[in-house]
């Protein structure tokens, strides 16, 4: 599976191209190094957010248009779009793409592969129009020269929203007056982005339950009973997803009540807490001062990075079915039970394996950047290395204000380090390493010592 992933490892790198190549001509890119405008595209593409020149100012509107144009394509998948518009032109496709796509769109069978892809680009452009015309009804035009402005506006941060880019076209991103005090636009962004952390996947099997339950319930129409309508996969992303956004605005509103929430009144407190503890899981949205933030909130807000979204989704991080099974297995094992169940369901032991994987490799590779970045700039200080690192990985974008400031190494490390979290280090080392044959045999089991 894994290994069939690698042509989207290739074919990203080509788009990072494209991206350095639109990029230069426009207004003052003509000043921008080669490193910054790989660095832009990167984080374009990888959906990650993290910025060396301020996209408002330093970029015309061609070159916004660029960078949204990287942002949906890095948001829907590199290779679901080459993929699907390949075949659109060709009229097939071989069945080495079609067993990847299947694994992409989680189609249930191989004759569904491009039914699916046409499935997640409605939803997602649907998804997306939506959240444009609240947002453009939402934002005051006392604040746009004209009409135009204030459209491209409504469809930049859309996009960007709904594929958790955390780009805007603001200098200081949402914590701008004019929208940090405005509620609505808040929440209309974080569900966009909420929607697109959880993925094609869960969503639509998500609005399928809803159906249901609403022709059965609501209507009384005449509907065969279906069990199981909500899926293992969408009860442990939703149960996560709601535990995780629940204790993260407590906690964002206790530490931050007297500090960034302080200008906030009533209701508008909880409504920026809620978007102070979303937007960490890969959105990278800021309508508070990070700098800021009390070190117990960036603790909190390590965490959730590293958590990130769920999988198939637009978002980044280790994903919460990750962290669902990290958890679902501790409890296990301290219950002293040899499987791992939930919903009357079990856990593949594959699943767990590659869970633990996931975790250690994520750790690994955050460790050795932030090495790396500790050794290229050690006037930074250990806590924004480290943040950046953990931002950069799990394709956020939230910074303590170090990355325009960092040397071209540190920069070359954080390019690495958003590809490799978007693209997913056990696709690149699966795809890097010779595939193990299957042998028939069996060695005798033996318990090892831990702990």
């Amino acid at each position: 599976m894994y290994s069939r992933k690698f042509p989207y490892f290739l074919r990203s790198c080509t788009v990072l191209l494209t991206g350095w190549i639109c990029c230069r001509p426009q207004h003052r890119c003509g000043q921008l190094s080669l490193l910054d405008a790989l660095f832009t595209s990167t984080s374009a593409v990888c959906v990650t957010g993290l910025i060396v020149v301020d996209t408002g100012s330093f970029f015309a509107p061609f070159g916004q248009f660029v960078i949204a144009a990287l942002i949906q394509i890095g948001g829907i998948g590199i290779m679901t779009v080459t993929s699907y518009f390949s075949y659109f032109f060709k009229g097939r496709a071989s069945y080495e793409d079609q067993l990847l796509l299947k694994d992409l769109t989680y189609a249930g069978k191989i004759s569904d592969v491009f039914n699916s892809l046409k499935r997640v680009l409605l939803l997602t452009f649907t998804i997306e129009l939506a959240g444009i015309i609240i947002i453009f009804f939402t934002i005051d035009s006392d604040h746009f020269d004209n009409l135009g402005q204030q459209l491209f506006f409504s469809v930049f941060h859309g996009i960007s929203a709904f594929c958790n880019a955390g780009f805007s076209t603001l200098e200081n991103n949402l914590y701008e007056p004019f929208v940090r005090f405005n509620y609505p636009l808040q929440l209309t962004v974080a569900a966009l982005f909420i929607l697109g952390g959880l993925g094609f996947p869960i969503t639509s099997n998500f609005l399928k339950f809803l159906s249901y339950k609403m022709k059965r319930n609501l209507l009384r129409l005449e509907t065969a009973y279906t069990p199981w309508m909500l899926n293992i996969n969408s009860r442990i992303v939703l149960a996560t997803t709601v535990i995780l956004l629940a204790a993260g605005t407590l906690l964002f509103y206790a530490f931050e009540y007297n500090n960034t929430l302080a200008e906030h009144q009533g209701a508008g407190k909880w409504v920026a807490a809620f978007f102070g503890a979303a937007t960490p899981r890969t959105a990278g949205f800021n309508t508070i001062d990070t700098t800021a933030l009390n070190l117990n909130t960036i603790m909190i807000v390590f965490l959730l990075m590293w958590i990130g979204a769920s999988p198939g989704s637009t978002g980044g991080g280790i994903k919460t079915t990750t962290v669902a099974v990290g958890a679902l297995n501790l409890m296990s094992l301290a219950k002293g039970k040899e499987r791992i169940e939930i919903f009357r369901r079990e856990i593949s032991p594959l699943s767990v394996r590659r869970a633990f994987a996931i975790m250690l490799l994520s750790l690994i590779v955050i460790g050795v950047a932030v090495f790396l970045i500790a050794s290229f700039d050690p006037d930074k200080g250990l806590l924004p290395i480290a943040f950046e690192c953990f931002s950069a990985y799990s394709t956020v974008g939230l910074s303590l204000g170090i990355t325009g400031t960092m040397s071209e190494q540190s920069k070359i490390v954080l390019i690495v380090l958003m590809f490799a979290g978007r693209v997913g280090m056990l696709t690149i080392l699966a795809a890097l390493m010779h595939r193990h044959r299957h042998y028939k045999y069996r060695y005798p089991t033996e318990d090892i010592l831990i702990n």
